[in-house]
């Protein structure tokens, strides 16, 4: 192959792929002064929005980092969600959450943000640069890439593939991706509409499933499956004679689709990656975790693992990490990624239970849902993200570590997420005296932690007790 070897030596950061997840490490890294190179393949941002939903947790963590208003006014907020597309939807205003809602804003839009944010922290972002290949060294990873010049060769401490389900980054670092195949095919079209029914529409029976929602610029999104849709090779993308049909069966009335804009198929192949890292090689996002798009949750676990990530391998490449904290990044987010895959498997069973017995057992979830509040409670914060605890590292850790902190409110009038914008540590000593600089372990404080000797406002009773707390960059319990 003819190469360049790239000029200035070796990256510290090279991440591949600009999408949700790679922009936003490629942010969280430069926030802690780390330099970043993202090698994107598109020329330009696609326009097609594959995910919709900005989830809770999402929204919380923008927040931590003073975004959040910026994306809150750009969306439509929605106070319930569904789960499985049952008729009975969750309420988020009952979660314990700055933000009890899911936001609806079309991923085009949040790449966008998304890049803006990247740029301005002073990230690098290489558009027409894709990948081909790459080999682990003992001290960096040779990457091979085409850019808009010729094939290269660039060289970094760390790469991370944020590219995607068919991730050229996994396989060339040899991380397996075991899973299923799809069985079970979804479409998608957005359209005009000549008869626009009342968005958002969702309906569900034994002829499949169907949901509309307003779309930027005059268009409605259809979403849909069907019982013939169930095969197991790719049956090809649908047409908008099909589109036409499988909603005239599911609804009663096509509304006088015309001009698609986007038509497409998806399916329910499910996989998840072996190892969240290899070495120098990580993955977060598509590239580890690959479902059928149930929920809308895909864009948010990503996000939520490229946060996890960030400040890890900063703090690597800084020098500044106790030892094996990277390693706590596959074994923080891979059970996350699990659940993942049985969330969406579980509600793809309820989307397609056509026959009589699915529809009951629908029926039943539904009226569950609508009776029990503490059932609709719990799914909400799975689907949201707020349940998640991460392991402690020992059996005589506090009930609250792993767990994620919430909002709380300060008598001196601040709050903890904005305390967290600068992505350090932050050590709180919420009895109000100023401590040693020691956690109860006798470990001393991370490096750059900051501390906020301050008493709480109506903590709650998980809280009510706590005395001195440190809290990890993405909102955790350290």
């Amino acid at each position: 192959m003819s190469e360049t070897e790239s000029a200035g030596g070796t990256e510290e950061v090279v991440v591949v792929g600009a999408g949700p997840a790679g922009l936003w490490l490629a942010a969280e890294l430069r926030l802690q002064g780390v330099p970043v190179t993202v090698l994107e393949a598109r020329t330009e941002r696609d326009a097609h929005s594959k995910a919709l939903t900005l989830h809770p947790r999402t929204l919380e963590i923008l927040g931590m980092r003073g975004l959040a208003d910026t994306f809150l006014s750009e969306g439509m907020q929605v106070p319930t969600g569904h789960f499985g597309s049952l008729e009975s939807r969750m309420d988020f205003r009952v979660l314990d959450t700055p933000y009890p809602f899911t936001l609806f804003l079309p991923q085009a839009r949040t790449e966008a943000l998304l890049e803006e944010h990247a740029r301005s922290r002073g990230a690098r972002i290489l558009r027409g640069h894709r990948v081909t290949g790459l080999e682990q060294e003992p001290e960096a990873v040779r990457i091979e890439a085409e850019g808009p010049e010729g094939p290269y060769v660039l060289r970094a401490r760390h790469v991370v593939g944020c590219d995607g389900t068919r991730s050229v980054v996994r396989r060339a670092a040899g991380i397996d991706f075991p899973g299923t195949d799809a069985t079970v095919w979804g479409w998608l079209g957005d359209v005009v509409l000549e008869r626009p029914p009342v968005l958002p529409l969702s309906a569900s029976g034994p002829h499949g499933g169907l949901m509309a929602v307003p779309m930027p610029g005059g268009v409605t999104r259809f979403v849909g499956h069907a019982p013939e849709d169930r095969c197991a090779g790719h049956p090809g993308e649908p047409t908008i004679e099909e589109v036409r049909e499988r909603t005239r069966r599911i609804v009663g009335d096509d509304f006088g689709m015309r001009d698609p804009r986007w038509l497409s198929r998806f399916g329910n192949a499910t996989r998840q990656a072996a190892a969240y890292r290899e070495g120098r090689v990580l993955l977060a996002g598509d590239a580890a975790h690959m479902h059928f798009p149930a929920g809308g949750v895909g864009l948010n676990v990503g996000f939520q693992d490229a946060t996890n990530l960030g400040w890890k391998l900063a703090a690597t490449v800084l020098g500044t990490a106790p030892g094996g904290l990277l390693d706590t990044y596959h074994a923080e987010r891979h059970p996350v990624g699990a659940a993942l895959l049985a969330s969406t498997r579980a509600q793809t069973a309820l989307m397609t239970g056509y026959s009589p017995e699915g529809q009951a057992l629908r029926g039943v979830l539904s009226e569950l849902i609508d009776t029990v509040p503490e059932f609709s409670r719990v799914l909400a914060e799975r689907l949201a993200a707020l349940d998640v605890r991460h392991p402690p590292a020992g059996p005589a850790a506090h009930p609250l570590t792993g767990t994620r902190a919430p909002d709380l409110a300060f008598a001196d009038g601040t709050r903890l997420f904005p305390l967290l914008r600068d992505g350090r540590h932050l050590l709180l000593e919420l009895d109000g005296h100023r401590g040693t600089d020691v956690v109860p372990e006798g470990r001393p404080l991370p490096h750059g932690t900051r501390r906020h000797t301050v008493r709480p406002v109506a903590p709650g009773a998980r809280w009510s007790e706590v005395r001195r707390v440190l809290i990890r960059p993405d909102g955790h319990v350290a």
